[in-house]
């Protein structure tokens, strides 16, 4: 007769009730993952067993719900996928999306452990890196094309160039004008003039203006008997020379998608690529995982593309607090990826994934491990009891 039994059996269930306490204690928790204790029986050569022993205590990576918080820098991940960080050279990965921008521009947790991806200009393909918000704004980039979409009036007349010369203060020398700002290479704005005159039937010329500056060169462009644009020839460098300091300035004009009806003259859209500079007005991260940054010149840049990781054992990963876990020998290497592709989930921003405990079924299990320890103590009373009336005996 012995104890080991009723022993091992308070052992692990011991072991049992400290994994649902901390179950319970981390249930809101965001990224948490519930664990599971799971046990084997003991056998030796004999044919009454020696008990139970702890197998292992293995954790649950299902996802936990989202829940929406409002807050820009508050991420999930909703689907496979864990966020990569380094802290003091070791490299973690968690499900715990509560991040913030440091004072240095690093996107971190709470711990301070850094996010990383890989930075726009970096490309994709490599190792991640530390992700970066650059304190500087964004600098101011030169106009060099305009795209946009008209209707030309075929009805109107043809401007004969032999008797009525191009003149900017002479709208008979020109059939329609549109303006648009154009900026150098120091922002500076520029107002322009794009004109276009009827020369024959289906042609049409284009010229364009800083200012009083016109720029030398003429464009054409040619229709089919349909209305539809055919030809844009000498549209890719209307240049002016800006002064102040500022560079030369070259544009582009394409205007895919204009037609030449008999309807009034009509612009359908426009857009040109110059801006002034600007400072970060605020960081989002898209679905996509890009970290987007909006500036006052209501410009938005890629600043970079979050990382995520996956493994091929997630059991394997090994805890090191903090909702954060190492890779391991049993875990296998990680494989990256960017949000959304192949495996991976894609980004909410401004949700957190919520712990997915289950506090209903850990109530109901602790009940179960307190019954089985209780069990297991009385089974050593018995075996006292027993021991003792055996020792009794005369």
């Amino acid at each position: 007769m012995g104890f080991s039994q009723a022993l091992s059996g308070l052992r692990a269930a011991a072991t049992n009730l400290d994994v649902i306490s901390n179950n319970i204690a981390n249930s809101q928790i965001v990224g948490f993952k519930s664990a599971r204790a799971q046990f084997a029986d003991i056998y030796a050569n004999a044919q009454v067993g020696l008990g139970t022993r702890v197998a292992g205590v293995f954790q649950d990576f299902s996802d936990g719900n989202i829940e929406t918080t409002n807050r820009s820098m508050d991420l999930a991940i909703s689907g496979k996928g864990f966020f990569r960080f380094e802290q003091q050279g070791q490299v973690q990965y968690s499900r715990n999306g509560q991040l913030s921008i440091d004072k240095s521009g690093y996107i971190v947790n709470a711990q301070g452990a850094q996010l990383t991806g890989y930075p726009q200009a970096a490309g994709f393909g490599g190792q991640p890196e530390v992700l970066r918000v650059p304190a500087a704004g964004l600098a101011a980039n030169a106009s060099t094309g305009i795209t946009g979409v008209f209707n030309l009036d075929t009805s109107t007349g043809v401007v004969d160039r032999a008797t009525v010369p191009f003149d900017q203060a002479d709208a008979d020398s020109y059939s329609y004008a549109n303006s648009v700002t154009l900026f150098d290479s120091l922002g500076n704005p520029h107002p322009s003039m794009m004109y276009f005159t009827k020369t024959a039937d289906n042609q049409w010329e284009v010229r364009m203006s800083r200012g009083d500056e016109l720029a030398p060169e003429v464009g054409q462009l040619d229709f089919d008997n349909n209305g539809l644009l055919v030809t844009q020839t000498n549209m890719d460098a209307f240049s002016f020379v800006p002064g102040d300091g500022a560079a030369n300035m070259s544009i582009g004009l394409d205007v895919t998608g204009t037609t030449q009806f008999a309807n009034q003259f009509e612009l359908t859209a426009m857009e040109q690529d110059g801006y002034v500079s600007g400072t970060l007005m605020q960081v989002a991260v898209a679905e996509n995982g890009e970290v987007v940054g909006t500036y006052s010149n209501e410009q938005q840049v890629v600043l970079g593309t979050i990382a995520l990781a996956n493994f091929q054992s997630l059991e394997g990963l090994k805890p090191v607090g903090d909702n954060a876990w190492i890779e391991s020998k049993k875990s296998g290497v990680p494989i990256l990826s960017r949000p959304g592709e192949g495996q991976f989930g894609s980004i909410m921003a401004g949700a957190v994934e919520a712990s997915n405990v289950d506090l209903t079924q850990e109530l109901v299990a602790m009940i179960i491990a307190q019954r089985n320890y209780q069990a297991n103590a009385q089974s050593i009373k018995s075996q006292d009891e027993a021991l003792q009336t055996t020792m009794q005996l005369k």
